[in-house]
């Protein structure tokens, strides 16, 4: 007789093409990524009912190109979309791996074919997230061991069509040069999705959500000043903007100097703990 399962040695649920849905319309902005999602998913979905039907499916490649700055929702979406993919019947298993030119390249001939041949093997069945993919081309080195990651990378999209879906990912200028280093590339990843820069209220936007799910109040003064931080942030943003990554450290900032204030209080109350005020706010 065996014993039965205790409650956390359950497989979680495998969650339902309308809740990840659900989760997509959820993320701050990207209204165009969405749609570009839906109608990918709608695409896929009329072309396993046309095979059904015994209609002619024409060839789709489903490698898709990410371009943004970074911290404009490009991982998130990448993981969202593997486990979409997952529930409507395209991939086996729906797990993301994501990777850059470090966790790929090796610093000795034949090392990188084997580094990218094993990463390979633990994204089949899921999709590859390639995050920074031009550093696997750099425009001025002929002998770099990037350009052997791309063939391997090539070889196993080659070898794996049913089960491994590539997503490559970085700042627009130089993903272009990337995909035009390679005939390969340019043929295989023919769909782009592009990421924008969130707005200044968007960055707001995102600000009250994290002190939401982590249990701050934010009074009007601070909801005040935070919002025009951010909107000062978004206005001297340079090359390197880092969109909701900045949002994240000026929360965590924010946090860390209330709990200074906070700790100083005699004794705080549940409403003291949780208030974030105009001072706690650079």
């Amino acid at each position: 007789q065996t014993q039965a399962e205790s409650p956390e040695e359950k497989p979680q649920e495998e969650p339902t093409l309308e809740e990840l849905l659900a989760q997509l319309d959820s993320l701050c902005g990207l209204e165009k990524v969405k749609a570009d999602v839906k109608s990918l998913i709608n695409l896929v979905k009329v072309r396993s009912m046309r095979r059904e039907a015994g209609l002619p499916v024409p060839p789709m490649s489903l490698h898709l190109v990410f371009l943004g700055n970074p911290g404009t929702g490009k991982t998130t979406v990448a993981r969202l979309l593997a486990q979409i993919y997952h529930v409507i019947g395209v991939l086996p298993k729906g797990q993301l791996v994501e990777v850059d030119r470090s966790g790929l390249v090796a610093g000795f001939v034949g090392q990188t074919a084997l580094k990218t041949q094993t990463v390979l093997q633990s994204a089949l069945g899921g999709v590859l997230f390639l995050d920074e993919a031009y550093a696997l081309a750099p425009g001025d080195s002929p002998n770099d061991f990037g350009r052997e990651a791309i063939e391997v990378l090539l070889k196993g999209m080659e070898d794996h069509r049913k089960d491994l879906v590539v997503i490559v990912a970085g700042y627009p200028g130089p993903m272009e040069r990337f995909l035009h280093s390679n005939p390969g590339l340019e043929s295989r990843f023919n769909k782009s999705l592009f990421f924008p820069d969130y707005t200044a209220g968007q960055l707001l936007e995102i600000f009250r959500s994290l002190c939401q799910k982590n249990g701050y109040t934010l009074s009007p003064e601070a909801d005040t000043k935070a919002s025009a931080a951010l909107q000062s942030l978004y206005d001297h943003r340079g090359e390197s903007f880092g969109n909701a990554r900045e949002v994240r450290n000026f929360f965590e900032d924010a946090i860390a100097r209330q709990a200074d204030r906070v700790a100083g209080l005699s004794a705080p109350s549940r409403e003291d703990l949780m208030a974030l005020l105009p001072e706690d706010l650079a």
